[in-house]
């Protein structure tokens, strides 16, 4: 494919041949079609972009995707798209993985791979539930959660991916809603054009074991239960009826008729400690649900580093052989 062959790309030319197997109504489709609906617009050609996945629903997605992709095993694929990028710098790597994929079996690849700034986009479909097999609580499932592997109830406090992403020190950090089609392009738009290790998390429903789990976040009252996050913007949100304003580091919902702008906090997504008190409104009833880039800054990757370290080596040791490595250092003979 030339280059002004892949200017033309439309979404069909991302649909692959087979046969898309979700349940009827999973969030799961909302997300595929408007990947495929986005990559087109990067303007790039299908064979530079790589799809990951581990196991579970989610990670069916490289089937349905027309463009390079594995199917790795559970948990595992941050360790397979590092090995992707590192190998071939150039290609555009997507890992696409659940809350239970992602975040148990796969936790310690997940944090490490966002430590490391690996330059991949990381996608992680929460439904708060274990859907492939069949309906037991995740690790991002609400206390209480009764499931057929907890019938009185989960008594696991449920983890919160933003926060952890932002501990693990990653550098770009965003949520969307399944629902939210617009939103989540402009996400996965922004997740391509960072430079880093990006991750969103997706607010996703699972309509046979978890229906309805965002409904205050994608029904008539959404509005007054989720804020947009913009850059330079005040914390505004419920037809800018409602505000949030910081006393010290506590977060409150203020009403707009009796406080002005200049009260309200303004988001600033390069602020660490600000995305660290946005991320945690998500454990906080009384304030609503943050969508929209938490936090993006500028850092080398990892990928860049090594790069940049062989090129050095090579420079100052020259090229060689892997027999001339092996036959390096300290050698001795066996009789």
């Amino acid at each position: 494919m030339t280059d002004s062959e892949a200017q033309l790309l439309t979404k069909k030319d991302y649909e692959s041949d087979q046969a898309v197997r979700w349940c009827p109504g999973c969030g799961d489709y909302a997300v595929l079609a408007q990947t495929q609906k986005t990559m087109p617009t990067f303007g790039r050609k299908k064979e530079e972009f790589v799809f990951i996945s581990g196991i579970g629903c989610s990670s069916r997605f490289p089937y349905y995707m027309n463009a390079y992709g594995f199917h790795t095993i559970h948990g595992r694929a941050p360790a397979v798209a590092t090995g992707v990028k590192i190998a071939n710098p150039e290609l555009s790597v997507w890992v696409v993985t659940g809350d239970g994929d992602g975040l148990s079996i796969g936790g310690n690849h997940f944090m490490h791979a966002l430590r490391r700034n690996m330059d991949i986009n990381l996608l992680l479909f929460n439904n708060r539930i274990y859907g492939l097999t069949k309906g037991q609580y995740s690790p991002t499932s609400e206390v209480g959660k009764i499931t057929k592997a907890t019938p009185f109830g989960s008594i696991d406090y449920p983890l919160n991916p933003p926060s952890l992403a932002l501990g693990a020190q990653a550098t770009f950090v965003a949520r969307t809603i399944d629902r939210w089609q617009a939103h989540m392009s402009d996400m996965i738009k922004r997740s391509y054009h960072h430079d880093g290790g990006s991750f969103i998390e997706i607010y996703q429903n699972c309509n046979i074991f978890n229906d309805g789990i965002y409904g205050e976040y994608t029904g008539k009252e959404k509005l007054d239960n989720v804020i947009e996050l913009k850059h330079g913007e005040p914390m505004i949100f419920s037809n800018g009826t409602k505000g949030i304003k910081l006393d010290g580091f506590t977060s409150a919902v203020v009403d707009m008729s009796k406080h002005s702008v200049t009260d309200l906090m303004v988001h600033d997504e390069t602020n660490l400690d600000l995305a660290h008190i946005i991320a945690n409104w998500t454990s906080n009833p009384n304030l609503p649900e943050p969508i929209g880039v938490i936090y993006s800054i500028d850092k080398k990757t990892y990928n860049q580093e090594m790069v940049d370290q062989v090129k050095s080596a090579i420079e100052t040791k020259g090229n060689s052989s892997v027999q001339d490595l092996l036959n390096a250092g300290d050698t001795w003979v066996v009789d």
